[in-house]
């Protein structure tokens, strides 16, 4: 893969959002097995963290990878998306999810956006929504301190610089929560799913009686667009639609 182990828990391990130290040095734990070979005994602990009740998008990063060497792609791609969620803006999970997806059977080619939709997807999936957060609180403190400064300088130079630039700061950490919450109205809205069958016939409607439009296969991922009765209405990326087992699939 393209990052390998210990590079990424030098990085992101002091980040993580585990909530106590049993779950860190499970992960520790995770990671050293992963990087003796042992991608099942490490998937194994990275599975115990979620159990736990713990997540971020370092845990889901590294169990994709553990699927992925076990050549369980469906999980691998699973996995990876959901770090997608928690991270939209790595580039390193983005890019883990199209080479495992080259191992897919179904290749689908993607309606494209347009361009205006695809600028405002990756402007409100630039960060993950925790950064947003974080940054808009800082922000919004900052602005409040320099505003003091405007309310009890006797300077009217500084009174001036103080009173815009609060104002500058303010407005941006503004946009960031603005942008998560735009972030979280879009994943809330595009519910997506991983096809885990071997082959799933998609039908017409909501039953096995109805007529097959098409074939999918393990590793797809779907739009999931209505839940009827332990059926999923799903959409293709090709602008394909029909129904399929609620059992066949994974949501992300």
């Amino acid at each position: 893969m393209k990052r390998t182990l210990y590079l990424f828990v030098a990085l992101i391990l002091p980040v993580l959002s585990f909530a106590n130290d049993q779950s860190t040095a499970t992960f520790a734990k995770g990671n050293v097995l992963y990087t003796k070979g042992q991608y099942k005994e490490a998937l194994s602990a990275y599975q115990q963290i979620l159990r736990d009740g713990y997540q971020s998008a370092a845990l889901y990063y590294n169990m994709g990878n553990a699927c992925y060497k076990l050549d369980s792609i469906p999980s691998a791609i699973l996995y990876y998306e959901k770090a997608h969620k928690l991270s939209p803006g790595d580039e390193d999970i983005i890019y883990n999810i199209r080479f495992a997806n080259q191992k897919t059977t179904d290749k689908i080619d993607e309606i494209p956006d347009y361009f205006l939709a695809r600028w405002w997807k990756a402007f409100i999936l630039s960060f993950s929504i925790s950064t947003l957060s974080t940054l808009s609180v800082i922000l919004i403190v900052i602005a409040s301190g320099i505003f003091m400064g405007y309310l009890f300088s006797d300077n009217i130079r500084i009174k001036k610089a103080s009173f815009y630039t609060s104002l500058i700061i303010l407005a941006i950490g503004l946009i960031t929560v603005f942008m998560a919450g735009m972030q979280s109205s879009y994943f809330s809205g595009h519910k997506q799913a991983i096809v885990f069958s071997n082959s799933v016939n998609v039908k017409s409607g909501p039953a096995d009686k109805l007529g097959t439009l098409f074939i999918i296969h393990d590793g797809t991922k779907v739009n999931v667009l209505e839940n009827s009765n332990g059926w999923l209405r799903v959409r293709l990326g090709n602008g394909n639609e029909g129904w399929m087992k609620e059992l066949d699939a994974k949501e992300i």
